[in-house]
């Protein structure tokens, strides 16, 4: 995204550590938590705005994963523990998910979530897993047919991944129908129902995902999960709010992003906060009984 039309090597590690940093001093005071990554989020981690929360990536790879069946692995160098030593307050992994993939690469990752939720257990650091559909047999998201297929790949997995035997404590997802589906793939009754069906699947606390669609995408579509009912209990969402300076930063660097996220970033966040209205506090799950 950095590089635009050019080669992605002409991005150098030091932009994309200056670029976290900048997006954490821009916004961080509008938020809960910061999601960043240890590998060029170290400094961005320093830029935090007082009485926001870090939680920290443990997965090796984005969402480009170029392993069979997308198989989860993990920074070779650190740990739960590791990561609660740089400050994390949460620790968060990335998961590809195919309920009907192969049996045995399925059974792979959930002893691979297992592990990790216990980690977490121990360590004392909430558990934020983030499993992401795909299809096996290569069906681009973008695709109708993936479309109407998504909405059952994300109630299967919310059911799955809220078992208790993955010590999960809040589950990061998808939205099952995204607000740009509705009326060009499902009626929007039927796209309420798939939120209401997410939800009763849901035994865990969760929030919703960006994707990197658009902020009115992406408001648009918690306005559907808010019509819904749906129990959401927030938004962990990175592109959508900022996605848009990047052009900024590419003309003008850090001192052009921040004067963008002064102005529209900052209004980004501030309408997906007055969304976050009709969301539901993660401990009210545990006060009704349901988790």
């Amino acid at each position: 995204m950095m590089a635009g039309d050019a080669n992605e090597e002409t991005v150098s590690d030091a932009q994309v550590c200056e670029f976290k940093a900048s997006i954490t001093a821009g916004l961080s005071s509008y938020a809960s938590a910061i999601l960043l990554d240890s590998e060029y989020g170290l400094a961005a981690m320093a830029e935090r705005s007082a009485g926001c929360g870090l939680l920290a990536t443990y997965e090796a790879d984005g969402y480009e994963n170029p392993r069979p069946h997308r198989m989860l692995a993990l920074m070779p160098r650190q740990s739960v523990r590791r990561l609660g030593e740089i400050g994390a307050n949460g620790v968060k992994i990335l998961l590809s998910w195919a309920p009907d993939d192969d049996p045995a690469a399925n059974d792979e990752k959930r002893a691979l979530i297992e592990r990790i939720g216990y980690e977490c257990d121990a360590a004392g650091l909430p558990f934020f897993l983030e499993p992401v559909v795909y299809c096996p047999l290569g069906m681009a998201p973008g695709d109708h047919e993936f479309a109407r297929k998504k909405p059952q790949w994300v109630v299967r997995t919310m059911e799955e991944f809220s078992n208790p035997i993955y010590r999960v404590d809040v589950l990061k997802v998808e939205f099952p129908v995204g607000a740009s589906a509705v009326g060009r793939v499902w009626q929007e009754n039927e796209a309420l129902e798939w939120y209401q069906a997410a939800d009763a699947a849901a035994r865990v606390p969760y929030i919703y995902l960006s994707a990197g669609v658009s902020i009115s995408e992406f408001t648009g579509s918690l306005q559907l999960a808010s019509t819904a009912g749906a129990r959401f209990s927030g938004v962990l969402c990175g592109r959508a709010a900022w996605q848009d300076g990047i052009p900024s930063y590419r003309s003008q660097g850090a001192a052009g992003l921040l004067a963008w996220l002064s102005g529209e970033g900052a209004r980004n966040v501030q309408a997906i906060r007055t969304c976050l209205k009709a969301a539901t506090p993660w401990h009210h799950w545990f006060q009704e009984g349901r988790a």
